[in-house]
């Protein structure tokens, strides 16, 4: 199958009418914390309160959306806008009057009023502070919060790179490294460049994309490793041969979007479509839809007991990445693909009487619990997508 032009025309108002007529409304304005700061998003399926306690990961990533929306939804600068920037000083704010320990590393779960419950053993707060804090400067035209983004990206940087070290989860006995590190450095990079700019992002970001090249992407079993040893090899245990489809496919999509970035760069586009066909065919449930949590890249048992469920984000990525392979290669399989995870995702997961989705599935399809909101689940995954690919279309609508 291929997407005409009204077909297009089609799915972008359908992306931008879901994201602001639907996503975003369900947790915003109510999820605005004006007595302590920051945001209340740990909400069940009708929006209620469920826990006030703060995951930072979150707040930085809601807080990113806001400014997001301030940015570049021009139609609305006159009505909601505002209230966009608003929630946005609100989560720039808590960030970082709460969520920055006395050593400089970040917290990943605080109190509502901002008390630390706990730190992660990796940087990931961090990044998403550099991603809110620069689309924050952007909209609010704050020095302060660009200087902000920078310092705490060159961070990121040395603790990516092992210049700073943090306290490791494991012994030296069988070290290993994880995909999860350059590719939320690349996206960090990317979303860094586009609001602020910084001239270190598109160096680091062709490291970090040869990086997963070189050790990741296996073109001999047609596989995209979560984890590998050092030098890039499978780590023939549990832990090592267990594949992230969802993970990888989003890896996919920010390599594709560098491509485009790139004048369309044959050779990024050729990687980015190669980890998503590798992990299309290892994740997509032939029997029930949906893509798989984990598998075993010999196909042998996975170890964590929700290996077979449905998550919501993995079907975020998965749509973003065969909507933007389609529209830099015209292939009519990735427009096939597009279809079946679309159609899938938006008749299972959305709900439709309260708006926004669900997180977790059966792999049948049915709804494993109801929450919208928790320590990992958020205005994140779901809001980007809807924003990127309406953002994607009308740039290729216009060039149609």
């Amino acid at each position: 199958m291929n997407y005409s032009k009204k077909d297009l025309i089609d799915l972008r108002d359908f992306y931008r009418n879901q994201l602001l007529n639907d996503t975003v409304p369900f947790w915003f304005p109510r999820s605005y914390d004006s007595q302590c700061g920051g945001f209340l998003l740990m909400r069940d399926a009708d929006g209620t309160l469920i826990d006030d306690d703060k995951a930072v990961w979150i707040q930085g990533r809601a807080t990113w959306l806001l400014s997001t929306l301030y940015n570049t939804v021009d139609d609305k600068r006159d009505t909601v806008a505002k209230v966009w920037l608003e929630g946005a000083k609100l989560g720039y704010d808590f960030l970082n009057k709460y969520c920055f320990d006395s050593d400089g590393q970040m917290f990943f779960h605080v109190t509502r009023d901002g008390k630390p419950i706990r730190k992660r053993r990796y940087f990931f707060s961090e990044t998403f502070y550099v991603i809110a804090a620069a689309a924050y400067a952007r909209a609010s035209g704050s020095e302060e919060a660009a200087h902000n983004a920078r310092e705490v990206f060159g961070q990121c940087i040395a603790y990516a790179t092992g210049q700073k070290k943090l306290q490791s989860k494991f012994t030296a006995t069988r070290p290993a490294k994880g995909i999860g590190v350059p590719m939320i450095m690349i996206n960090t990079a990317q979303q860094l460049r586009n609001t602020i700019g910084d001239e270190r992002c598109d160096e680091w970001i062709t490291k970090w994309i040869e990086e997963i090249e070189r050790d990741f992407v296996k073109d001999d079993i047609k596989c995209v490793m979560e984890q590998v040893a050092p030098d890039g090899g499978i780590i023939d245990h549990i832990d090592g041969r267990t594949l992230n489809p969802g993970h990888a496919i989003e890896g996919a999509w920010f390599i594709l979007h560098e491509a485009k970035y790139r004048n369309n760069d044959p050779r990024l586009i050729e990687l980015g479509c190669k980890m998503l066909d590798y992990m299309w065919e290892r994740g997509w449930d032939s029997e029930y839809g949906g893509i798989l949590y984990f598998r075993d890249v010999f196909n042998k048992p996975v170890q964590e007991y929700w290996q077979d469920m449905k998550f919501w984000w993995p079907h975020n990525e998965t749509i973003i990445a065969t909507l933007l392979a389609y529209l830099l290669t015209g292939n009519s399989k990735y427009a096939e693909w597009h279809k079946m995870v679309n159609d899938y995702s938006y008749s299972h997961f959305h709900d439709k009487q309260n708006g926004e989705w669900f997180g977790y599935l059966h792999r049948d399809g049915t709804i494993a619990q109801t929450a919208k909101g928790n320590l990992f689940k958020g205005p994140f995954h779901l809001p980007r997508q809807e924003w990127y690919c309406w953002q994607l279309l009308d740039y290729y609508i216009e060039q149609y």
